[in-house]
C-alpha cells in the first residue's frame, strides 16, 4: 500500500513496528509535494532542509525513547497563520510577506513533544478572511476533486493538502467554519474543539473571542489523536482552559447506539442544494438504522446567527489588525511623506481588498454613535445563541447538520458576490458564537462528483460524543474514498 493511502494512525503504526522509516514516509510526501504542487498550490513554504533536520531529531528521539506516542514521526502540515520558529508566517497577505517568528506556537512545541515533522505551511485566505482561499496574496489553491472549485476557506490549503494526499494530517484555525467548510468541501474530516480547549498563543488573530485551532485529517481516529497532542492547559494563554482531557482516540471507537441527535428544521430549508439534504436524510437513515435515536427540531435565532458574527469578527478584526503599521515587522511601503502616510500606504498596499473590506465593516461598528446599535447588540445576540443552545443540549446529546448549502463552487463565482460568500457561513458560524465543538465529515458526493460535508455538534467540552457519533458514522458509512481516486 501507498504511504498516501494510510491513514495517520497507521502511518504511526508502522513506523512504531519499524516497517515504515520516519525519512522514507516524510520523502514519500514531500515527493507527493513536489508532484502535486503546480496543480493543488496547497503550500505557501515547503523547507525540505528544515524537515529533513527535523526528522533526524525525530529518529535519534524515537530511539532514545523519548518520542512514544502514537503520531511519532508522522508528517503534519501547518496553516500559515500559526506561528513557527524560522518559518515564513505570512497569514498569505503581502502585509507579512517576509515575516519569520523567532518563537513557536503553543500548538507547535506539543506537535514536537509528539515527535512530528513538520512538511511545510499552507495556504489560506487573507488573515482568515475568506470562504474559498481565494483571497490569498498568493494565489488560490484548487480543490483535489476538481481543480476547476475551490477549496473552502479559510483553512484551504490545509485541507487540500490532505485531500491531495500531500500530507497525512494538517492544522488549522476555526473562526466562523474554517475548518469544517473547506474539509466538507475537499472530503476530509476536520475539528472544531471547544473554546479554550487550544492555546491560541502564537496564532495570528482575526476575531480573538472567536478563533480556535483544530486538526484536519483522512479520518476521526487520525483528527482525534491530532487533537490529543495539541489540547491542554498553555499557562501562557488566558484563554486556555485546565480540564481533564479524555482518550479522544478511544471515543471515536465506540458506537452511537443509545444517543440521541436532532437536527435543526432550519438547517434543510430553502437554499439549501436538494443533493445537500438528500446525502444528509440518507446519513440520518443509517443513523437511525443502527441505534441512534434522531429527532427534527427547531432552533431558534437561526436569522441572527450571520449578522451578529460578522458585526462580532470583523469588530475584532478591526482592532487586531491596527497592530499592522509598516514599523515593527511586515512589509513597509516607500511611498508618501512622513509617519501618517507611510502607515495608510503601507496599510493599503499590503492589505487585500476582503480585509480591507472587514476593517471597515469593524470600524464602522465600533465608532462613537454605531457601538450601542450593532456591537452591543451583536454581543447580546451571541449570549442569546448560547443559550438557545444550552436549551437544545438539554434534549440532545448532538447536533447533526450540513456544513453548508452547497458543495464546492467553481473558482471566481464567490469573489463577485461577498455576502454570498458570508451567507455561505450559515451553518458554522454559530458554533464560533457559542463556543462549542464540532466535526466535519463527507457523506456523500454530488452530481459533479464533489464532496458533500456533514457536521456533529456538541456542548462544550462534549468531545467525546461527537467524536464517538462521527466516528461510528464513518464505520457504517464504509471507506469514501481519496481525491487522487477521483480528481481531475
Amino acid at each position: 500500500m501507498e504511504i498516501r493511502e494510510m491513514t495517520a494512525a497507521r502511518i504511526g503504526r508502522e513506523i512504531k513496528r519499524k516497517n515504515l522509516g520516519v525519512r522514507e514516509t516524510a520523502e514519500a510526501f514531500l515527493e507527493e509535494i513536489r508532484q502535486q504542487e503546480p496543480r493543488i498550490h496547497a503550500f505557501l513554504s515547503v523547507d525540505r532542509k528544515k524537515t529533513l533536520e527535523r526528522v533526524r531529531q525525530v529518529e535519534q528521539g524515537i530511539r532514545d525513547g523519548r518520542y512514544t506516542g502514537p503520531l511519532a514521526g508522522v508528517p503534519v502540515a501547518i496553516k500559515d497563520n500559526i506561528c513557527m520558529k524560522d518559518w515564513n508566517t505570512t497569514c498569505a497577505s503581502r502585509i507579512l510577506e517576509n515575516f519569520v517568528p523567532t518563537g513557536d506556537a503553543f500548538v507547535i512545541q506539543k506537535l514536537e513533544e509528539a515527535g512530528m515533522v513538520v512538511l511545510g505551511k499552507t495556504n489560506m485566505d487573507e488573515f482568515a478572511m475568506g470562504s474559498t482561499t481565494e483571497t490569498s496574496a498568493f494565489g488560490p489553491s484548487s480543490n483535489p476533486w476538481n481543480t476547476d472549485h475551490v477549496t473552502g476557506g479559510s483553512s484551504g490549503g490545509s485541507c487540500a493538502a490532505v485531500a491531495a494526499g500531500e500530507s497525512p494530517l494538517a492544522l488549522g484555525s476555526d473562526t466562523g467554519g474554517s475548518i469544517r467548510q473547506p474539509a466538507g468541501y475537499c472530503g476530509v474530516v476536520g475539528i472544531k474543539p471547544t473554546y479554550g480547549l487550544v492555546s491560541r498563543r502564537g496564532l495570528v488573530a482575526y476575531a480573538s473571542s472567536l478563533d480556535q485551532i483544530g486538526p484536519v485529517g483522512n479520518s476521526v481516529e487520525d483528527c482525534a489523536l491530532l487533537l490529543s497532542a495539541i489540547a491542554g492547559k498553555d499557562l501562557l494563554d488566558a484563554t486556555s482552559l485546565d480540564v481533564k482531557l479524555p482518550d479522544f482516540a478511544a471515543a471515536s471507537e465506540k458506537s452511537f447506539g443509545g444517543m440521541k441527535i436532532g437536527v435543526p428544521k432550519e438547517y434543510l430549508a430553502e437554499g439549501t442544494d436538494p443533493q445537500v439534504k438528500q446525502a444528509l436524510a440518507d446519513a440520518i437513515s443509517l443513523m437511525s438504522q443502527n441505534g441512534a435515536q434522531v429527532e427534527f427540531f427547531s432552533l431558534g435565532l437561526t436569522d441572527y446567527v450571520i449578522p451578529a458574527y460578522y458585526i462580532i469578527a470583523c469588530a475584532e478584526a478591526s482592532s487586531n489588525l491596527e497592530r499592522f503599521d509598516g514599523i515593527k515587522y511586515g512589509y513597509r511601503s516607500e511611498n508618501g511623506e512622513g509617519l501618517h502616510e507611510m502607515y495608510k500606504y503601507t496599510r493599503a498596499e499590503g492589505f487585500g481588498d476582503e480585509v480591507k473590506r472587514r476593517i471597515l465593516l469593524g470600524t464602522f461598528v465600533l465608532s462613537a454613535g454605531y457601538y450601542d446599535a450593532y456591537y452591543l447588540k451583536a454581543l447580546k445576540v451571541k449570549r442569546l445563541i448560547k443559550e438557545e443552545f444550552d436549551r437544545v443540549f438539554a434534549r440532545y446529546d448532538c447536533i447533526l447538520a450540513p456544513v453548508a448549502p452547497d458543495t464546492a463552487p467553481l473558482k471566481g463565482s464567490s469573489l463577485s458576490d461577498p455576502l454570498k460568500m458570508y451567507l455561505g457561513d450559515i451553518y458554522t458560524v454559530a458554533v464560533n458564537l457559542a463556543g462549542l465543538p464540532a466535526v466535519s465529515l463527507p457523506c456523500g458526493r454530488d452530481d459533479k462528483g464533489l464532496p458533500i460535508g456533514m457536521q456533529i455538534i456538541g456542548n462544550r467540552f462534549s468531545e467525546e460524543k461527537i467524536l464517538r457519533a462521527a466516528g461510528s458514522y464513518e464505520r457504517l458509512r464504509g471507506t469514501f474514498g481519496r481525491a487522487w481516486h477521483a480528481g481531475r
